[in-house]
């Protein structure tokens, strides 16, 4: 493909993009949208930790009965004693912690969360630069099955002394008799508020007082409550959510925000983010619905992205995964370099690579405009360029259906992809012209290996076996585990799985993180890692990714607050 000067300036760019961005871009998307929310979700735990579980002798609320049908995010758990048990009964979790901590107090405790509305800040740092706050207003409603006194006393001295250490001290309490309960007013030193209502054993908690407005008004039957939408189903879990559309769409809007400024200095590319990522979101996902359930091995959390109905069914056709069983023993050979250490690992099982890869670029191209969809496609292929990969197109095409990309280190700049090929000259095209396929000889043991000009990527073709290129440190040490012991349980679950896409990574900091916060972390003791697999799969609703883990998506809430690096 020959490009014009404009277009390899577009390309240096996406490959910076990528390189220098994409993680600051990940990361800022986490913390703008998590840390903000995961306060309210731990405020609503210490709300719950110290409240006294005494039968108040009156029938519990119907939570959902309480929050407005327009909500933009919903959470609920029917019993955060049975979240909590979940994480502390892991053997990971009691390795990590010198004492379990007894959550008996939450058995059977409610709860529903609901965000209404977002606000943004740009909130200045130095003269020239500048940052943005996001928050979410939320209102946390919990059935305490508590008497109205206990709760009453709960709020003014536990949650307020929490308030008081989250705005900074010297906070200032009001109280007053409103809305047939006990109303609570934090206000800090910088204008900050927090509310709270009391009604029976029924603490409303947040900060918005028109959220908690809304809630009232659904309890007075002045406005739909969410309990009707179809969405929000029941089931065996310990916590649901859902976003919906108007969230995704705010959400998207939101966290496009700081993501273009994370991605690059050039207000090119700023603004092409800003631009095209809302719009992709909007239109492709309607919906968004997540579950966490206790199992055997973990966690199991279930997020369900649902597409609009074209996108979805053109990739359940494209992006699915070869059943033929020849071709895939055919391709076995790829898992003698999987390395016993590794931050992740995913394997991809496509019926047609090259197929899948230009349906779902094709997707998002379609909801841009001409000069965003070219972009695109250069910032697409900047990706691949990461493992010395210049040509995806070539690559895709010319490899069998497993593919393995294979990171070392948690940033990602150590990582390699491994493959079969049917077409030896057509994939050697596709890799960067930085490694030269005209000069060279075969190593000891007949391997092809190829070094760049930098010696920064390597190119190693086991011939009717592999073939492996990427960054040099990984390709090492994939390269050094063929013919050693391996993790045979790794590898069976990468060749056994029948989703498009399964990753098994390691988390050598989560728990300790969790010990820390919510116990008294073990001395002196090693902590091991801890270890998930998330599975991709692909039908005619949209996308469903399902992910088995110590501590699952509640867990990684709870290591927000842990203390700062």
């Amino acid at each position: 493909m020959n490009l014009t000067t404009e277009e390899q300036r577009h390309r240096d760019k996406a490959k910076y993009t990528f390189q220098n961005g994409k993680r600051k871009a990940s990361k800022k998307i986490l913390d703008i949208f998590n840390f903000q929310f995961s306060i309210l979700i731990f405020a609503s735990l210490c709300l719950c930790v110290s409240a006294v579980n005494l039968s108040c002798g009156s029938k519990p609320a119907d939570l959902r009965a309480l929050i407005p049908a327009d909500s933009l995010v919903y959470l609920e758990s029917n019993d955060l004693g049975a979240v909590m048990n979940a994480i502390t009964e892991r053997p990971a979790f009691r390795e990590a912690a010198k004492t379990v901590p007894d959550f008996s107090v939450l058995n059977g405790v409610k709860l529903a969360v609901t965000v209404t509305g977002f606000e943004t800040k740009e909130l200045p740092v130095t003269d020239e630069n500048s940052v943005l706050s996001f928050t979410p207003h939320f209102v946390a409603v919990l059935e305490t099955n508590a008497w109205n006194f206990q709760a009453i006393s709960f709020t003014q001295d536990k949650l307020g002394e929490f308030i008081n250490q989250v705005y900074g001290g010297e906070v200032l309490l009001e109280t007053s008799d409103k809305h047939d309960g006990k109303y609570f007013v934090w206000t800090a030193k910088d204008g900050r508020k927090a509310f709270a209502l009391v009604q029976g054993s029924v603490v409303f908690f947040g900060n918005d007082e028109t959220s908690i407005d809304k809630c009232l008004a659904v309890k007075r039957s002045e406005a739909d409550s969410i309990a009707k939408n179809p969405k929000i189903t029941d089931g065996d879990r310990l916590a649901f959510g859902y976003v919906s559309p108007d969230g995704i769409a705010q959400i998207a809007n939101i966290a496009t925000l700081g993501v273009a400024k994370q991605v690059s200095d050039e207000e090119e590319i700023q603004g092409f983010v800003a631009r095209a990522l809302p719009l992709v979101i909007r239109n492709a996902v309607d919906e968004l619905t997540w579950s966490a359930q206790k199992s055997n091995k973990g966690i199991e959390d279930t997020f369900s992205f649902a597409l609009d109905p074209q996108t979805a069914k053109a990739l359940a056709s494209s992006v699915a995964p070869n059943t033929d069983q020849k071709t895939l023993n055919d391709g076995q050979y790829i898992y003698e370099v999987v390395p016993n250490d590794f931050t992740s690992i995913t394997r991809y099982n496509l019926g047609n690579p090259q197929e899948a890869w230009k349906t779902a670029l094709s997707g998002l191209q379609t909801q841009m405009d001409p000069a965003s969809a070219k972009l695109i496609s250069l910032i697409a292929e900047g990706a691949f360029e990461v493992v010395g990969i210049e040509k995806p197109d070539y690559f895709l095409e010319s490899v069998n259906s497993q593919i393995l990309t294979v990171r070392i280190d948690s940033e990602g700049e150590k990582s390699a992809v491994i493959a079969s090929a049917h077409n030896l000259p057509l994939m050697k095209k596709s890799i960067t012209h930085d490694i030269n396929f005209d000069i060279g000889i075969p190593d000891s043991i007949g391997d092809e290996v190829r070094e760049s000009k930098g010696g920064d990527l390597y190119f190693i073709n086991r011939p009717s076996k592999f073939v492996m290129v990427g960054e040099k440190v990984a390709v090492y040490i994939c390269q050094s585990s063929y013919g050693k012991s391996r993790s045979e349980e790794v590898v069976s679950i990468l060749r056994n799985s029948d989703a498009v896409a399964i990753t098994i990574g390691n988390d050598g900091e989560i728990t300790s993180k969790i010990a820390e916060i919510i116990a008294e972390p073990g001395t002196g003791q090693k902590v091991g890692t801890s270890r998930y697999v998330t599975e991709t799969r692909f039908d005619q609703k949209g996308i469903e990714r399902r992910t088995v883990s110590d501590f699952g998506f509640i867990g990684w809430i709870i290591t927000q607050f842990g203390k700062e690096e």
